[in-house]
């Protein structure tokens, strides 16, 4: 999640759990608690490898093997003998600060892992970064509820007013989480059976709300020849419709074991689109951003002597910020599904007709 939603999101948190008369200290400690775990950015700046500083960050930092201990270490620290002869808080109510600080800590890979860029909860276990992909990185209406809690908890203090407020807050974001996840489940049937229709009830897919909300849906699926995208709002009726994309896989194919290829792929789970621009190999991560718009591309080889050679370092593209329609847009297509062009339903009867399925779902 974003850095001002893990200050309140973290500050709720502890003020919730350490004991009243330290409530205010809570709420400092819990979003400085919550922020730790994002600092490997800076040391990860130090790399010139952009592919380092991508799939390394979310890794140690947000560990749940390794949080427990690093909670341990900052408790241990401040119920010090040293602390103790100066009235520290922590040494007051050592237990209850324990569980403040254990449940910060754990908390922020938590919430990350719930958007689709990867959290290493397990690491150093190999595993693939959990991307549970059902928060945009940044939802006001996930950070508000943190947000009112922490203000209504600074200014009542002490007082029932404040837990009430900090109990309500935390309550109501674990539930926009749970409507998160119950749309992106419908999402994702509309999905299946739209999928299926074309062919591609077996591909590999992820689906990620839009920017701002979760009303509205994107969907992604890997084909033999490169990948579909689609769009579903919650509001939309009858069948998902896809475009699709074309991805050089005979290149992705050929570069697969370089280093930079093989960590990319472990990383974005596969799902990425491959161009030969110039004798060099781009490839983009399709699951921030949208055809044609990436966040992250990076060129990570080049084609010498008849093969694929990597570079080193690879060499990130500059991130493309502008967005292909504004919130009017948005908000429009969430509030209805925009008409299939005649082509596209040309091309949507073809498939049913035995053509190649590839470009729409409208049946």
């Amino acid at each position: 999640m974003d850095s001002l939603t893990h200050l309140f999101y973290g500050a709720a948190i502890a003020a919730a759990i350490a004991p009243a008369r330290h409530r205010r200290a809570a709420l400092l400690a819990g979003a400085a608690l919550n922020t730790l775990p994002d600092l490997d950015v800076f040391p990860l700046a130090l790399c010139d490898d952009p592919i380092v500083r991508m799939t390394w960050h979310r890794s140690a930092t947000h560990s749940w093997l390794v949080l427990p201990l690093l909670a341990w270490a900052i408790w241990a620290v401040f119920n010090s003998d040293f602390f103790r002869r100066r009235g520290g808080r922590v040494a007051q109510a050592p237990r209850r600060w324990w569980w403040a600080i254990f449940a910060c800590l754990m908390a922020h890979p938590l919430i990350d892992a719930f958007t689709v860029y990867g959290t290493q909860l397990l690491w150093p276990l190999p595993l693939r970064p959990a991307m549970w992909s059902s928060l945009f990185i940044v939802d006001p209406l996930f950070t508000l509820p943190w947000l009112v809690a922490c203000v209504l908890a600074w200014r009542a203090r002490d007082g029932l007013r404040a837990q009430r407020a900090l109990v309500a807050g935390i309550a109501l974001g674990v539930a926009y989480v749970g409507w998160s996840l119950a749309a992106k489940s419908v999402v994702d049937r509309a999905a299946a059976r739209a999928l299926a229709a074309l062919g591609l009830g077996e591909a590999p897919r992820f689906s990620v709300p839009t920017p701002f909300n979760t009303l509205l849906w994107r969907v992604v699926a890997m084909t033999p020849d490169g990948y579909v995208e689609g769009e579903r709002s919650l509001f939309d009726r009858g069948a998902m419709r896809f475009r699709a994309h074309r991805s050089d896989v005979r290149a992705l194919q050929a570069a697969r074991a370089l280093p930079p290829v093989r960590r990319l792929a472990w990383f974005n789970h596969g799902f990425q689109k491959a161009e030969r621009r110039d004798g060099r190999l781009l490839l983009s991560d399709l699951r921030m951003g949208s055809e044609p718009v990436y966040a992250f591309r990076f060129v990570v080889a080049r084609h010498q002597h008849g093969r694929w050679v990597a570079l080193q370092p690879p060499q990130q593209l500059r991130m493309q910020w502008q967005s292909p329609r504004g919130p009017d847009a948005l908000w429009r297509r969430i509030r209805a599904a925009p008409a299939a062009p005649a082509a596209q339903a040309a091309q949507a009867a073809a498939g049913s007709a035995g053509g190649t399925p590839a470009t729409s779902a409208s049946k």
